[in-house]
């Protein structure tokens, strides 16, 4: 009696915890949704109303789909328009500064965190401090040293400066302090170099690291807009902020196209976080070794 009682009162808190995260669900999908249904109003009617739960049928259209994925029509011909453009740029960004700074990164943190040296604490103070810097206080002197080194206008402009991410550098040393030396001095005497250390048993241990970090690094490439806009002057090299923001102008601005730009922008990064959520989970589960 007293082992049904207490299934009966299992069943009843899990039964509560998902009635609870349901809710939690539904009030999170609430501002996708009331930005969805915009992507379906004219501007006129959102510069009025704003964004909002209240769908009206005979006011929807596609317009703005169709202007934003297959142009204008002009003399006959079909003049795409330049999200596609943006879109890709923003990919490219992603995908080489976000690759990058992972592996770059991971290798500053495993210095620190495994290796002794002089200055080793003053070095990780430093890390400390620049984390504490503003991004717009380094502008400037970044700016000038970018104009310098003759990458002004290019993606390499962009993505250099933030090649090894201080935060970044933080988190995985972190992470790294979990790993026992053991396991280092292990693969020494197998015969494994340095490199081949932390390429064969440090980066698959640091996988739950990887996905968590992909997903903030991945997040700031793609949302960047002050840099970005301060190096690029090229329109074909413009990324999908700066593309968007270009949509914006004193004599009317085109808030149908906005929300549907922003609407599809999201898409990238719910990939690569259900791309990454497994390997976060395994993280938060399991140890990197077992005893």
């Amino acid at each position: 009696m007293a082992k049904e009682t207490q299934n009966r009162k299992i069943h009843l808190s899990t039964v509560i915890l998902v009635v609870l995260f349901a809710l939690m669900a539904i009030l999170l999908m609430i501002p996708l949704y009331a930005l969805l249904l915009g992507t379906f109003k004219g501007g006129a009617e959102l510069f009025v109303s704003g964004l909002n739960l209240n769908p009206t049928p005979e006011k929807l259209h596609l317009k703005a789909w169709k202007y934003l994925f297959m142009g204008v029509q002009s003399d006959g011909k079909l003049n795409p328009h330049d999200y596609f453009i943006w879109y890709k740029n923003s990919l490219f960004i992603v995908a080489v500064q976000g690759g990058l700074t992972l592996i770059l990164s991971s290798m500053v943190a495993y210095g620190l965190s495994k290796y002794r040296f002089k200055g080793q604490n003053v070095m990780f103070l430093c890390v400390l401090l620049v984390m504490m810097i503003p991004l717009e206080i380094l502008m400037l002197p970044m700016y000038s040293q970018i104009n310098t080194m003759g990458l002004r206008d290019s993606y390499a402009g962009v993505m250099l400066p933030f090649l090894v991410s201080m935060s970044a550098v933080f988190f995985f040393r972190q992470f790294l302090e979990g790993i026992p030396g053991d396991l280092l001095d292990a693969g020494r005497v197998d015969g494994c170099t340095e490199y081949g250390i932390f390429f064969r048993i440090i980066m698959p241990i640091m996988l739950p690291a990887y996905a968590s970090m992909a997903v903030m690094v991945g997040m700031g490439a793609w949302n960047g807009l002050l840099w970005p806009m301060l190096v690029i002057s090229d329109m074909k090299k413009y990324t999908i902020p700066i593309g968007l923001n270009t949509l914006w102008s004193p004599y009317g601005n085109n808030y149908d196209l906005m929300i549907t730009g922003s609407c599809f922008a999201i898409i990238p990064l719910l990939l690569i976080y259900l791309f990454a959520q497994r390997f976060i989970i395994e993280g938060m589960t399991a140890g990197a070794v077992k005893g």
